[in-house]
């Protein structure tokens, strides 16, 4: 990254505030396009609509959440926090991008699809919590990104915005995927 003009470079300080501020900017964008965009309901996910498409949104945010929880582990592994198991082997860092590439490329559709058929609803506290989330997830994904990208940052913004985005993609389905696999309610509320 080249420095800036007057060959000074930012403090990490101002980094971090500015890529906190992108993602901030991507998750209100995404909430007001979802509040602003009228719901149709008749759109479709891969040719499926209605309950159809909520089976196949579950099913691929089951698969999201289980390449999530093999994320945190490769990661946990490339940081030597993983404990017995030792240095990684090169391809584990790989293979960490290339989970992650398909974990977001899994969430494209999905999303779209919601923000299309539904938009971003608060009619009710679980609904809410899932259209929130939903575009929390993309800004906590930018600021994960970026931060890989940047180097001199604090050692603990990376695994914040690591877990942030983990543990997003467990409410997320926990307020979708296992509500409508346990019969359109939540377990233990």
């Amino acid at each position: 990254m080249p420095a800036p003009v007057g060959g000074r470079r930012r403090p990490p300080a101002a980094r971090l505030a500015g890529i906190g501020l992108l993602a901030a900017a991507v998750t209100g964008a995404l909430y007001a396009v979802g509040r602003l965009h009228p719901p149709n309901y008749t759109i479709s996910l891969f040719g499926q609509s209605g309950l159809a498409a909520v089976m196949l949104k579950s099913l691929l945010a089951s698969i999201v959440l289980g390449l999530a929880a093999l994320q945190v582990l490769l990661a946990l592994w490339l940081y030597r926090r993983l404990p017995l198991a030792g240095s990684p082997p090169r391809p584990v860092r790989l293979w960490h991008r290339v989970i992650g590439f398909a974990l977001f490329a899994l969430t494209v559709p999905v999303a779209v699809h919601c923000l299309l058929a539904y938009g971003v609803q608060l009619t009710s506290p679980r609904v809410a919590v899932h259209s929130l989330a939903g575009c929390f997830f993309y800004g906590a994904f930018t600021a994960k990104v970026l931060l890989v990208q940047s180097r001199r940052l604090p050692g603990w913004a990376l695994p914040a915005a690591g877990g942030a985005l983990a543990l997003t993609v467990a409410v997320l389905w926990y307020t979708s995927a296992l509500w409508y696999y346990n019969g359109y309610h939540l377990p233990g509320l």
